[in-house]
């Protein structure tokens, strides 16, 4: 694999990370935020619950969007990944077919990096 590959995917990766902690992050800060509107709008008239409602909801869209950015952004990064080990793992396996397994090995870490998005965005919907 080359060194601008290699460079690329821990570039791919960290940003994945990075981006996905900070949106759950946030997250978790207006959840908070919204549930403790929440508490006091269950003191107040029940005419005025309506608003406490929609800021509920308006906290949950924050964190079903940022579960829509851990998955969108690791696929997008798994795909640039997978694209460039599965075009050099084929030149390769063309020249010698017994790299085929570590050539496989290569695709399947570049395919974790969706996994890694799958599994933030799964934790982001557990806290909304």
């Amino acid at each position: 694999m080359s060194k601008k590959l290699k460079i690329l995917l821990v570039i791919l990766f960290i940003g994945v990370i990075t981006i996905t902690t900070g949106v759950y992050a946030v997250t978790e800060k207006v959840t908070k935020k919204a549930e403790e509107e929440q508490s006091y709008a269950e003191e107040v008239v029940e005419g005025e619950e309506e608003d406490a409602t929609q800021k509920t909801s308006s906290a949950s869209a924050i964190g079903l969007i940022g579960a829509a950015l851990a998955i969108g952004l690791s696929a997008i990064g798994s795909g640039i990944a997978v694209a460039q080990v599965a075009s050099s793992a084929v030149g390769a396996i063309s020249e010698n077919p017994s790299l085929l397994g570590k050539t496989v090995i290569f695709a399947g870490l570049a395919e974790g990096i969706a996994i890694y998005g799958l599994i933030i965005a799964i934790m982001i919907i557990s806290k909304v």
